[in-house]
């Protein structure tokens, strides 16, 4: 498959797990490219065990991943037949480090298998998977299980992954695969690298693989023309405006806000499409495009069309956890929904666009400050010359006492508890009850009410109907939403 073999219509990758399974596939099902997303995918794998699995449907996928005795152990050590009791903690994983096991390796290639196996179940369509070129230390044992499930497409961004293509040839034939740590206060010493070894884990000869399409999603003309034209293997591109949803490209020179406090973005922000035309690679845009008007501008720009993230995130396919959709929907039906892009909220030092509602189940519970997932920990060097880790969001005295700016922590809220409690598998605390969630989402979300009926729900399908202009929007007309003060700070 060439990616311009590729659907007009890319479902965005929404981590964690609101592109689920379940959404991948009924995208597909309606000849669009279905993503899922591989975003804390291990520690969503064993809530998914410790909940009971009540359909089957993670262990009827274990079931099938090549590695002998993996699920076996796995299920073992999480899967509860009876599930949890709703203020039982979910037992954790071990944090991912730069030196993991074999065994904490296969945990995170089961995971990313058994999405990828159950996207692609009962059809010969393709499928893709979005990572976080942010969350360096787990990607490349993900992307060695997404390939053993036959994944076709890998889409990355929040970051610049430069190195993936290298990897993914790497990882097709089996060899050893490496990527440049980041890590603070090793600027000018000699990389370090994480490393992946695919025959440290078989003793027989491992299945042939194919290497799926590589797709980059930028924010710039330049770093566009970068990939196209110094970095071998990429097949197409992502260009991303601000006004999608989840993590943004920072504005351009020096950081302005706005009224309302939220990073402002200007012409320099702006990608040409036609400039990114003349590179010769096939794109899609994303971010402000999701409408038919959006996809047919799109293609008259020489896109192959588009990423949409928003409209699918509130579909009734959505990963996201069923209480918490409704929630959104209601308060949108009366216009009492917003969308801040928080230029603090995460710990990534990314803009982190947060929605914000009258209903939000969130409001006056307090957020603590705790790292115990560790997705989004920053690696440094310390004064010994070992390699430590830290988060904006765990407790102040820890961060400060690792050598963090206590400047750093302003603002900073746990996002890894926060997206598992979106999707329903939020942490247990005996404090606080479940871990509150925090929802994001586009400035499409706005949109919603008229283009379907909010209050009954829609479908994936009636998304992708929508936009290839074959059912009307509601109305033309936005609701006005209420005052920003007036909502879930």
């Amino acid at each position: 498959m060439r990616a311009c073999d590729l659907p007009m219509i890319i479902q965005g990758g929404m981590g964690a797990a609101v592109s689920d399974w379940r959404l991948a596939r009924a995208v597909a099902a309606c000849g669009q490219l279905g993503v899922i997303s591989g975003t804390g995918i291990d520690t969503i794998l064993i809530r998914r065990l410790q909940d009971g699995d009540p359909d089957g449907a993670m262990r009827r996928a274990m079931a099938h991943f090549p590695l002998p005795g993996v699920a076996e152990r796995v299920l073992t050590t999480y899967f509860r037949p009876a599930g949890r009791a709703p203020d039982e903690p979910y037992e954790l994983l071990p944090m991912y480090n730069l030196k993991v096991s074999k065994e904490r390796q296969q945990i995170a290639m089961l995971a990313a298998f058994v999405e990828v196996w159950l996207a692609k179940e009962g059809h010969n369509r393709p499928i893709g998977m979005n990572l976080l070129t942010k969350i360096q230390l787990p990607n490349l044992a993900l992307l060695y299980g997404a390939m053993l499930a036959g994944v076709d497409v890998i889409i990355m961004g929040a970051g610049i992954p430069r190195e993936i293509p290298a990897a993914l040839d790497a990882l097709a034939a089996h060899r050893p695969a490496q990527l440049t740590a980041e890590i603070e206060g090793d600027e000018g010493s000699p990389p370090t690298y994480i490393t992946f070894d695919p025959l440290a884990h078989w003793e027989s000869a491992p299945p042939s693989l194919h290497r799926p399409l590589f797709l980059p999603i930028v924010a710039s003309v330049t770093l566009a023309t970068m990939f196209a034209r110094k970095i071998a293997g990429v097949d197409g591109l992502v260009i991303e405006g601000p006004t999608a949803g989840g993590h943004n490209a920072p504005p351009r020179g020096e950081l302005r806000l706005n009224e309302r406090g939220e990073p402002v973005y200007g012409p320099r922000d702006m990608v040409d499409p036609t400039k990114i035309a003349a590179l010769g690679l096939p794109f899609w845009l994303a971010g402000g495009t999701a409408s038919p008007e959006g996809l047919a501008t799109a293609r008259a720009a020489g896109a192959m069309g588009i990423q949409v993230g928003t409209l699918f995130a509130f579909c009734n396919e959505s990963g996201l956890a069923d209480p918490l959709r409704r929630s959104v929907l209601e308060a949108l039906a009366r216009g009492a929904v917003d969308v801040f892009t928080d230029p603090r909220a995460s710990p990534t030092g990314y803009p982190f666009k947060v929605v914000r509602w009258d209903t939000d189940p969130a409001q006056g519970v307090p957020r603590q400050r705790i790292c115990d997932l560790g997705y989004l920990r920053t690696m440094y060097r310390t004064p010994k010359g070992t390699i430590g880790y830290r988060c904006a969001s765990e407790p102040i005295a820890t961060f400060v006492k690792k050598g963090g700016d206590i400047a750093e922590t302003e603002g900073r809220r746990c996002l890894c508890n926060a997206l598992m409690s979106n999707i329903g598998v939020g942490q247990a605390r005996t404090d606080i009850g479940v871990e509150p969630p925090l929802l994001t989402s586009g400035d499409d979300l706005l949109r919603l009410p008229t283009i379907f009926d909010v209050k009954q729900g829609y479908t994936a399908a009636d998304v992708i109907a929508y936009l290839l202009g074959q059912r009307p929007a509601l109305s033309s007309t936005p609701l006005l939403t209420q005052p920003v003060e007036s909502l879930a700070g």
